[in-house]
């Protein structure tokens, strides 16, 4: 974590309370079991908790750098027999906890099982811990330049012992999760501590979220964290991430993600008209057209907005970006910093930022641009290289290094990986074909009679759609997808809203799932704004989140092409495609 974003993060950091309670002093490190008693005797059960928490990250391969996997990571199943093996009342106690935790049911039938053989006494909020509630208000604290969001949830455990879950969401590495705790304490009273903590910083400000939105943004930070690499480790981040994501899960459904700017060219063009016409551009030199490439910073990486600028993104920038990607003489990156700082001035103004947090951001300008300088007159890795370099696969210090041999077999591992998504495992992937889809009627027994009338104003406009931009096949899987989502989801369909962005979201899935939006794909392809257009709205992300939960599919809109975990919305094109990925990089990780 950059250290700017830790400074940033100090007055959303309330301190821990300590325990009432005298403890002995110990000259060694206690071992698992004295700590899980030191948890029993405290006044909170947010000690045990975080044990439970600490003990499920060290078994989650989540933590793993794909391509360089941990072979000593214990396995969840090793955990569990450990603690199987010593039937005392501390490990049925931290049985019980790692149950709750997993949100797996068949683990905790297994544990209430053993624990109900052993007979032993569990303080009462554990016994009762699948009874806890999640606070039905969320709150979320932001800062002026945009770094990122703390999102504060809150659960209340049986016999009254509310924790709330603190959660920094950093959105110039892609809106993941950086950092999070835990702390015991209502939101109400958590919240009173953070505002009290920040009283002097009129750049924080924190409103209400709801709860339903708390839940997907977390969820998808959490996920997105989990494939980032190297992945970012805090004092508390992700030992509690098993515990923040069971709080999470105990949300309301039905809440919508962050949501990408768009910025067409047009849009892109009009921004660089702006600036070049403003009087913070007279006098910058930039006669290679540099601006394009802050531009394309702006708008493809980060949070995705060319006009936000902070600290870090500035340190991202000229210390990461432009030597990694960008290949040109020294003389033309040279003017980077300069036109760097007239455009943050312009972007700042339009926006209406504090001169003192503009004055911050040129400064950084200021501080990074020696390394700056240096970097850009170096010998130094361009593009996959560098990359390769950063993950920790390639060595360039290693003469006899092929920086692709090894990354090449770990990336064909990680496709296989999506392609057994794609196909619904490795047997289906196997016995794939890539027959066309069958023309079929909409199967409406599986749709609950009050919601036909919804249902088939849907379906009217899907098939609409279908005849006039795609084809037969889409038709099929459109079909395939409304029915599966109604039989699976009726409420949807039972709750006021516009039955185009429901039929948008029905095509814009069977899309991203059949690589519509990708021009490289076979079959036929197009833009998302056209066949956003063809409906007469702007966006579906919000409406096809809770249609994909409907099939049993957690979002995840980070990619060109979405996993359904099922060939049955798959045209012949793309299952053509995925058996023809299977094959490459099978040969390509043996």
């Amino acid at each position: 974590m950059s250290k700017r974003n830790k400074r940033s993060r100090a007055a959303t950091r309330p301190k821990k309370r300590a325990s009432t309670r005298r403890r002995p002093q110990r000259r060694h490190e206690p071992d698992l079991i004295e700590r899980i008693t030191d948890a029993l005797d405290a006044d909170e059960p947010l000690e045990l908790l975080e044990l439970a928490s600490t003990l499920l990250d060290v078994v989650d391969r989540r933590s793993d750098n794909p391509f360089s996997p941990d072979p000593d990571r214990p396995t969840r199943e090793q955990l569990l027999e450990s603690l199987f093996a010593a039937p005392l009342t501390e490990t049925s106690a931290l049985l019980a906890a790692v149950a709750a935790l997993s949100r797996d049911d068949v683990l905790r039938r297994r544990v209430s099982r053993e624990i109900a053989g052993r007979a032993h006494a569990l303080p009462e909020w554990l016994a009762e811990v699948s009874k806890a509630v999640a606070e039905p208000e969320a709150v979320e604290v932001t800062h002026a330049l945009g770094d990122g969001d703390d999102i504060l949830v809150s659960v209340a455990l049986p016999g009254g012992h509310p924790l709330t879950a603190v959660v920094f969401i950093e959105h110039n590495s892609g809106s993941i999760v950086k950092d999070a705790f835990v702390v015991p304490g209502p939101l109400d009273e958590i919240v009173a501590t953070v505002r009290a903590a920040r009283a002097s910083d009129s750049d924080l400000a924190d409103g209400p979220l709801s709860p339903a939105d708390a839940k997907v943004r977390i969820t998808e930070a959490v996920e997105r964290g989990a494939m980032t690499i190297p992945p970012t480790e805090t004092e508390t981040w992700p030992a509690c991430r098993p515990l923040v994501e069971w709080m999470t899960s105990l949300l309301p459904d039905g809440g919508t993600g962050y949501e990408r700017p768009e910025w067409p060219d047009d849009a892109v063009d009009d921004l660089a008209r702006r600036f070049r016409a403003s009087p913070f551009a007279a006098g910058v030199d930039d006669p290679d057209d540099l601006l394009s490439s802050l531009l394309w910073f702006g708008t493809d990486y980060g949070p995705g907005d060319p006009m936000r600028w902070s600290p870090v993104a500035v340190e991202i920038l000229l210390l990461d970006w432009i030597p990694r990607k960008i290949v040109a003489d020294v003389e033309h990156l040279t003017r980077g910093p300069g036109l760097l700082r007239a455009f943050i001035r312009f972007c700042h103004h339009e926006r209406g930022i504090r001169p003192g947090l503009t004055e911050e951001t040129v400064a950084a300008v200021d501080e990074f641009e020696p390394e700056y300088q240096q970097l850009i007159r170096s010998d130094r890795l361009h593009g996959p290289e560098a990359l390769l370099a950063a993950m920790g696969v390639y060595d360039p210090e290693d003469a006899d290094a092929n920086p692709y041999a090894e990354a090449e077999a770990a990336v064909a591992g990680i496709a296989l990986d999506g392609l057994r998504e794609a196909a619904g495992g490795e047997k289906a992937l196997d016995e794939l074909d890539a027959g066309p889809l069958p023309e079929e009627p909409f199967a409406w027994d599986g749709v609950p009679a009050d919601v036909h009338a919804r249902v088939g104003e849907v379906l009217d406009l899907v098939e609409r759609c279908c005849a006039e931009l795609l084809d037969d096949e889409y038709r099929t899987a459109c079909r395939r997808l409304l029915a599966d989502v109604a039989g699976g989801d009726p409420e949807i369909f039972r709750r006021r809203g516009k039955a185009e962005m429901t039929a948008a979201a029905v095509c814009w899935i069977a899309g991203k799932a059949n690589a519509l939006f990708d021009p490289t794909a076979p079959g036929p392809t197009m833009q998302v704004k056209q066949l956003m257009a063809h409906f007469g709205v702007t966006s579906a992300s919000q409406r096809s989140g809770m249609l994909l939960r409907a099939v049993g599919v957690e979002p995840d809109n980070r990619y060109v092409v979405m996993n359904l975990g099922t060939p049955r919305y798959l045209t012949g094109a793309r299952r053509a495609q995925i058996l023809e990925d299977r094959d490459r990089f099978r040969a390509m990780a043996d």
